[in-house]
């Protein structure tokens, strides 16, 4: 069936709904969380078919009368919304590529620098900001985790949480190690520096899905919030460090005001992460059985980002590439997601 059948989307519904009304339904929490759940995505698509059926008839009626007889202002008018409906379309183009099981999840994004001190740290820095900037002007919300800023500029490592509809499904086109290159300007010598940042992308675990975590496997620590620049700082150990001791997976949350709340949002992030896992093993294990070889070098890049000698940035997996660099550093992402999010479809 194709993702965004209007057809089959109406039937489903009817469907899911029919389900709601059954004198057993709420007796499953589980169930009816996935229930409400799919409702919502088909809902939140139907409304967005309609709404834009809506819009062209609209916009024929305004442009059948302006051939009975011309009006500047309508004809303006009739020109902003033909745009508008355009960056619409297109929205729901991208939005019938979301098949993955989490993609309509919140994210949670971790930057790590790679080697190369002060330099890969500012690197680190700038792609936060451009996939803070990226989710401003998509209409997401950004939320920081927890942040460790570098010694002499940059960060060490940042956590945050980008929420909305399909962020996970755009944001997992992001995943993977990312490469620059520029004239540093930590180098006295002017000479050209090439650094590397990996960007681990999870969905945030909703409720609805189980992940068991033995509390005897955790060790939980407890410090003072120190933020970037200092903005974060608490006197109290508010912030929480969960390890889970098996895996030795480490999770860190300090935006919250209160341990409580910082303590819940990383056991959210320790979900995310673990299902993570054993998804990854039971993938290997596929492979293994098929024979292939996986490539887990770090400088195995998926985009460069080159500032010098000339300016590009291109998708090693894709080939799509553009010449503006301080566009894509301001947040135009679009082209690079939707590329990828068609080739894997």
């Amino acid at each position: 069936m194709s993702h965004f059948d209007i057809t089959n989307l109406k039937k489903r519904l009817e469907e899911l709904e029919k389900q709601t009304s059954t004198p057993d339904f709420w007796n499953d929490s589980q169930n009816s969380g996935k229930v409400l759940s799919e409702m919502k995505k088909i809902k939140a698509k139907y409304e967005a078919y309609t709404k834009i059926q809506t819009e062209i008839n609209n916009l024929m009626e305004m442009g059948q009368l302006l051939q009975l007889e011309y009006d500047e202002e309508m004809a303006k008018e009739v020109i902003k919304g033909t745009k508008q409906l355009e960056k619409e379309v297109e929205k729901l183009e991208i939005a019938t590529l979301f098949s993955g099981k989490y993609d309509n999840n919140d994210a949670i994004i971790t930057i790590h620098p790679g080697a190369g001190g002060t330099e890969s740290q500012d690197w680190a820095e700038m792609l936060y900001r451009m996939y803070t900037r990226w989710a401003t002007q998509n209409d997401f919300t950004v939320k920081e985790l927890d942040y460790l800023e570098g010694e002499e500029a940059g960060l060490k490592s940042v956590t945050f949480e980008i929420s909305g509809e399909n962020s996970y499904g755009y944001m997992k086109c992001e995943k993977g190690v990312h490469r620059l290159v520029r004239i540093s300007p930590f180098d006295s010598g002017g000479r050209r520096h090439t650094s590397f940042a990996s960007v681990e992308v999870l969905p945030e675990i909703t409720d609805d899905i189980e992940v068991e975590i033995n509390s005897d496997d955790l060790r939980i620590d407890t410090y003072r919030a120190s933020g970037a620049g200092g903005q974060h700082i608490n006197k109290t150990s508010s912030a929480v460090r969960i390890t889970h001791i098996p895996t030795n997976i480490v999770v860190a949350c300090q935006s919250e005001r209160s341990q409580i709340q910082n303590r819940e949002t990383a056991m959210r992030m320790l979900k995310s992460k673990l299902l993570d896992l054993k998804e990854k093993e039971q993938k290997e294990k596929i492979e293994d059985l098929k024979g292939e070889q996986k490539d887990i070098a770090w400088g195995s890049q998926i985009r460069s980002y080159v500032f010098c000698p000339y300016t590009m940035v291109k998708d090693h997996r894709t080939n799509y590439e553009v010449g503006n660099v301080e566009a894509v550093m301001n947040g135009d992402l679009n082209g690079f997601m939707e590329s990828y999010l068609k080739s894997i479809t």
